[in-house]
């Protein structure tokens, strides 16, 4: 009863995440922002992995500067890495720990490059390629390894450690550099 009981509040938690989410996509950002900072207070800095990784994860996406940005992906990747499988599978089965890593590094080198920092953004890509397998065959699985290709290629063409560009920090044609977030 107990372990049901504990699984249901983890559940209303991933709920409310969602529901910020969904805040978020919908063009409130700022709100957005809010409402994860009062979730990640509620959580705690020793609270359940999944939840802190999914708080600092998209609420990476609500930051204005690429500095604050770059310190939620981080708490992201600190948080995805202490989980385990075990703790996923109450939550969906067909999840697995290690397809978290792909997009982590993925935002992680997404945050260099806007910070001017080459070498730390090739080594996280690094890192996102060398995960890529874990990704299934589906939209967001593609989705992520055409973003993967898309900073590949513009970081080849890019010097090491070379000043971020002006303007906003989105790719060719205007989509962003980071991949796609999973929906909620």
């Amino acid at each position: 009863m107990a372990e049901r009981q504990g699984q249901a509040a983890r559940d209303a938690v991933m709920g409310r995440i969602g529901q910020v989410v969904m805040l978020h996509h919908g063009g409130d950002r700022e709100e957005a922002r809010d409402r994860f900072l009062g979730l990640w207070a509620e959580i705690g800095e020793d609270g359940d992995p999944l939840h802190r990784c999914t708080v600092a994860h998209y609420m990476a996406d609500t930051q204005d500067d690429p500095t604050d940005e770059l310190a939620w992906d981080l708490r992201a990747l600190s948080a995805a890495e202490e989980l385990s499988d075990e703790r996923l599978a109450g939550d969906d089965g067909a999840l697995a720990v290690r397809a978290f890593f792909p997009s982590l590094h993925l935002n992680l080198a997404a945050d260099y490059v806007k910070l001017g920092r080459s070498e730390a953004a090739r080594s996280h890509l690094s890192r996102a390629r060398g995960t890529a397998d874990s990704l299934g065959d589906d939209g967001y699985g593609d989705g992520i390894r055409t973003a993967i290709a898309r900073l590949e290629r513009r970081l080849a063409e890019t010097p090491m450690n070379s000043p971020p560009e002006p303007g906003p920090p989105e790719g060719p044609g205007g989509e962003t550099l980071g991949p796609p977030r999973r929906r909620s």
